[in-house]
């Protein structure tokens, strides 16, 4: 587990990675650096199957995303043993770290484990396949959500995600021109600099919000 800011900051964010690539990738850190720069505790963790990745070099496919709240689970209740008394925590990740948070995220909220929910891409469907949707639960999913999704994103993008029967409790900032990572194209009139920060204020503020 990796984390950024202070270890006594009053709102904590646990983050999993993606399905294709790790804790380390530069979306990650930029994104985990800058929540923190804005007084939001980052914690990053690994998955198995991707730590077994880096140990072996050999790149298996990774499990279901049902497959892994069990370690989703174990990484919340690492996380909440290092939290200052009265912290808030919130659960997320990017693209199917974030799936696998918003598996477990209404019965953690219930018990009052957490706070809220934050998803850096949501994997809607598979890109290519409209579809194949993964959205049954976030149709009446109760959490407070926040997810950040760029508008051409293979994986969801905003003509599409805006024709879906979402929970009230969503809520969507949409990246200009981004894609999975919320890149733009040139000469869009957007930058990925731009959005990133973009995405860093919009989970601060709904983690003080909540919080």
């Amino acid at each position: 587990m990796l984390t950024d800011g202070a270890a006594d900051a009053r709102r904590h964010l646990l983050l999993a990675h993606g399905a294709g690539a790790g804790m380390t990738t530069p979306f990650l850190t930029t994104v985990a650096q800058s929540i923190a720069a804005r007084a939001v505790t980052v914690h990053r963790f690994e998955l198995a199957y991707m730590a077994a990745r880096r140990a072996t070099g050999k790149r298996l496919p990774p499990p279901k995303a049902e497959t892994l709240t069990g370690e989703y689970l174990e990484a919340v209740s690492a996380v909440r043993a290092r939290l200052p008394a009265g912290a808030r925590l919130l659960i997320g990740g990017k693209s199917m770290g974030g799936r696998i948070a918003s598996l477990i995220a209404d019965a953690l909220h219930a018990e009052g484990v957490i706070a809220g929910l934050v998803v850096l891409g949501y994997p809607f469907h598979p890109p290519g396949k409209p579809e194949v949707l993964r959205t049954a639960h976030l149709e009446t999913l109760a959490t407070p959500t926040l997810i950040v999704q760029g508008v051409r994103d293979p994986f969801g993008s905003r003509s599409e995600v805006e024709g879906y029967a979402l929970s009230p409790s969503i809520t969507i900032l949409w990246a200009g021109d981004g894609d999975h990572d919320l890149g733009p194209r040139g000469g869009s009139g957007f930058t990925r600099k731009g959005n990133l920060a973009a995405a860093a204020d919009a989970v601060a503020g709904f983690a003080a919000r909540l919080a």
